[in-house]
């Protein structure tokens, strides 16, 4: 499903420890000439355990109010929305997601962790059940390194791929896309349909530098080593039965383990298979 042409870039705000979400979710507003929708969720069960009533509402006018600012400040001409929506989040941003270009989220603090992460986490569950790719955006801000996009040869990762040109494209940066095979697979053959799948893809967005890597190794390991050096990582929510409510063991590595932001592409109408003999990369799920 494609998104509305004035669909927006929708951001989840719990705290302000979700601001650095801001920043980046009004890069990616204006690379992809889009709106941006700040949603806060009011609890009233927490405002009436409060001293008093008003406080908590209070807070979170000012938190949308200092959001609203800080988009404005990293995008001076990008089209700002606030609300304060009196629900639950998790619930709220999944109905939300299915009519956004874009929802963009803190990771609740898993990247460095170095703990199992509960797949309850509100990151995690998003990256599995919206309606539309995910941002899951890390405390600590990325370096100024490559795109890069996981491709496994199955329709959803050709998605991704496709997403990662426009994204590569509105940041200005290069791409890279990287597939990781078994050590039986023929690496001649599968970097000959990796180049001719980025270069179609490529083409319809202008001079964006590209850079297509076949390696063999672990896909999960080997993205997240990768993406060490890269501003943002993405990869499809699943290689194969991209159904709702599932998310693919890579896709889950690189939400928990990269230091990187990290693009969970889903919601949106598969792309045929590119390239004759193109075929799903076997034990590859992101």
């Amino acid at each position: 499903m494609a998104a509305a042409a004035d669909a927006a870039v929708l951001v989840g705000l719990g705290s302000e420890l979700d601001l650095p979400v801001v920043e980046q979710a009004a890069q990616e507003a204006a690379g992809h000439g889009r709106p941006l929708h700040l949603l806060h969720t009011f609890d009233w069960h927490a405002a009436f355990a409060a001293d008093t009533v008003a406080a908590p509402r209070d807070q979170a006018e000012n938190l949308i109010t200092r959001a609203a600012h800080l988009a404005h400040q990293t995008e001076p001409g990008l089209t700002v929305r606030g609300e304060i929506v009196e629900s639950s989040m998790l619930p709220t941003l999944i109905r939300r997601s299915e009519t956004a270009f874009l929802l963009a989220v803190g990771d609740s603090g898993m990247a460095g962790s170095g703990q199992s992460v509960p797949a309850e986490t509100p990151a995690v569950q998003l990256a599995a059940r919206a309606g539309c790719p995910l941002l899951v955006v890390r405390r600590e801000p990325p370096p100024q390194g490559p795109v890069l996009v996981g491709v496994d040869g199955s329709p959803s990762s050709h998605l991704a791929l496709q997403w990662a040109v426009k994204c590569a494209a509105g940041r200005g940066a290069r791409l890279l896309a990287l597939r990781v095979v078994e050590y039986d697979e023929d690496t001649d053959a599968v970097a000959e349909q990796l180049g001719e799948a980025l270069d179609r893809h490529a083409d319809r967005h202008g001079a964006v530098p590209t850079e297509s890597r076949v390696v063999r190794g672990d896909p999960a390991q080997v993205l997240i080593d990768t993406s060490r050096n890269t501003q943002v990582a993405l990869v499809a929510a699943r290689g194969d039965e991209p159904g709702r409510a599932m998310l693919g063991a890579v896709a889950q590595s690189l939400l928990y383990h990269s230091p990187a932001p990290v693009v969970v592409v889903r919601g949106l109408a598969e792309a045929p298979l590119t390239g004759p003999g193109a075929r799903p990369a076997r034990d590859q799920r992101p």
